[in-house]
């Protein structure tokens, strides 16, 4: 069965490069290589991801990717020193790009070609 088998995320987009420097530079995370079809694979303590080229941008309407992090709001603080401009949902009543909500705290932003990324911890 899957339930325990290693996955992949794949993330489309149109400019490799410029994806890798998004990832890379300004999110810090570290690409583990490159193979031969120009998928970039990232691996993550836990988890994986990939970028793959395309050569129309995503239609993202939904997160692609999730962050579970301890403190929401220092990182929306360290990010946005690097450039990231979150994003503000009016109808999740989103505060400076904020969500507060039953015990959960999230932020949203996009990589460079619009995959929805986000941010959050949940009170346990």
């Amino acid at each position: 069965m899957l339930g325990n088998r290693h996955f992949t995320a794949m993330l489309p987009v149109t400019d490799v490069a410029r994806a890798r420097r998004f990832y890379e530079e300004t999110l810090g995370i570290h690409a583990g290589r490159t193979l031969p079809t120009g998928d970039v694979l990232y691996q993550l303590e836990g988890a994986e991801f990939a970028l793959y080229p395309r050569e129309t941008p995503p239609q993202s309407d939904h997160t692609a990717m999730s962050w579970d992090v301890p403190d929401v709001r220092a990182e929306v603080k360290d990010l946005r020193a690097r450039g990231v401009r979150f994003e503000d949902y009016p109808e999740l009543q989103t505060k400076d790009g904020i969500l507060e909500k039953d015990g959960e705290t999230c932020a949203w932003f996009k990589d460079p070609d619009g995959n929805i990324l986000c941010i959050h911890h949940t009170v346990q």
